[in-house]
């Protein structure tokens, strides 16, 4: 439903006009954190690993289907920042970790 007082304003994803109130429905959909399943993330979700992780700097791997508990967002929405087993400032990709 639309207000006939709705303003209008440009898409540049879609390249169409729409009302301001579904631009800004959009916009949030389009900037939330998701795994590479399309679960959508928040801070203190748990999330195991998909595949195998070489960690840089730390000599370790992590196995695929690893838990991490208690996640972080960051102000990247393909990253997420978490703790492990000797592990401190861990940053992972989103797109390696699948929502529990």
């Amino acid at each position: 439903m639309t207000n006939s007082d709705d303003d209008y304003v440009y898409d540049d994803v879609t390249g169409e006009w729409m009302p301001a109130s579904e631009m800004a429905a959009l916009e949030g959909q389009r900037s939330a954190v998701v795994d590479a399943e399309g679960n959508a993330l928040t801070d203190g979700d748990s999330v195991a690993l998909i595949k195998d992780l070489e960690v840089k700097g730390a000599g370790q791997t992590l196995k695929r289907g690893t838990l991490i508990k208690t996640i972080r967002l960051t102000d990247n929405k393909e990253e997420i920042d978490c703790r492990h087993d000797g592990i401190k400032g861990l940053v992972l990709r989103t797109e390696f970790v699948r929502k529990r």
